[in-house]
């Protein structure tokens, strides 16, 4: 049950609103004399679902200093609403789980990441209410490891710092230390990086040259994406024999060509392109 001294001591601000201008001083901030007043709901459940959602959450227990949260989100580009959620989901892991949360912002944008380091102030510009300070991760920060040697003491580290990368002029030795580092350890370790780095990557420039060293470095490991790497190749090769042989080929017929990703159907096509005297010879069905 709610006491009648917790009621006092907060209603009596909504019945005289202006005693909050008058406590300031005694609090040691100057807050301005206010202009008006709305008395807002007190409820801040929610009355409609709603979906929020940290991007990683994890908890870790420490001898020292006992267990805490990491919730780690990944931030593309500036968005001044994020800071809200953010500051949402650790009020809202710190009061659910009972234990201090920390939140890692993770960017591969320089400016992004700069922006998501600063200090968040929640609250009237007289007093911050409460500050969120961001860890981030990002090219500004995290080391650009170039060594091959160095990158196979730690590839999760070494991963995380191409995707984190991905947009400076440093990535292309990054992905060539990490392609040779990822060569020397087992097809079970090395295939999940390398699909993870290749997802991190995503369609920037650096995903062509990953994509390059993958099918040279790796060319061994049968992932997915190394898969499709060869069929990419061998589908250029098709096209190529095609071309030199003379036949003119239709738009469809090209675009089928490049679109294929099955090994066994290309190579098939490459065989029978070699003494074809049609189109029709190379792609007949059957």
């Amino acid at each position: 049950m709610v006491s009648s001294p917790h009621e006092a001591m907060h209603r009596v601000f909504q019945d005289h609103p202006g005693l909050f201008s008058r406590v300031g001083p005694a609090l040691g901030v100057d807050f301005p004399p206010y202009t008006s007043f709305d008395v807002m709901p007190t409820d801040l459940t929610e009355t409609q679902p709603l979906e929020r959602r940290v991007d990683t959450l994890l908890r870790f227990d420490t001898e020292r200093d006992g267990p805490f949260l990491l919730a780690v989100e990944a931030q593309g580009k500036k968005d001044p609403g994020k800071t809200a959620s953010w500051a949402y989901y650790l009020s809202y892991l710190h009061s659910k789980h009972r234990l201090p949360p920390v939140l890692l912002v993770v960017s591969q944008d320089r400016a992004t990441a700069e922006w998501a380091s600063r200090p968040f102030r929640i609250g009237p510009a007289p007093w911050t209410s409460l500050t969120l300070h961001p860890l981030v991760a990002g090219p500004h920060n995290l080391p650009a490891i170039t060594d091959p040697a160095e990158a196979a003491e730690d590839l999760a580290l070494a991963v995380l710092a191409a995707v984190t990368h991905a947009k400076e002029p440093d990535v292309g030795a990054i992905l060539k230390a990490l392609s040779a580092a990822l060569r020397d350890v087992p097809e079970d370790v090395a295939d999940p990086l390398a699909e993870l780095t290749a997802q991190g990557l995503g369609k920037l420039p650096a995903a062509d040259l990953w994509r390059t060293l993958m099918a040279v470095d790796l060319s061994f490991y049968k992932s997915p994406i190394s898969q499709e790497i060869r069929a990419e190749g061998e589908a250029r090769a098709l096209l190529v024999v095609l071309q030199a042989r003379g036949f003119q080929l239709p738009a469809a017929t090209e675009q089928k060509v490049s679109e294929c990703r099955d090994s066994r159907t290309l190579n098939q096509w490459l065989t029978r392109a070699a003494t074809a005297d049609s189109l029709d010879e190379v792609f007949h069905e059957g």
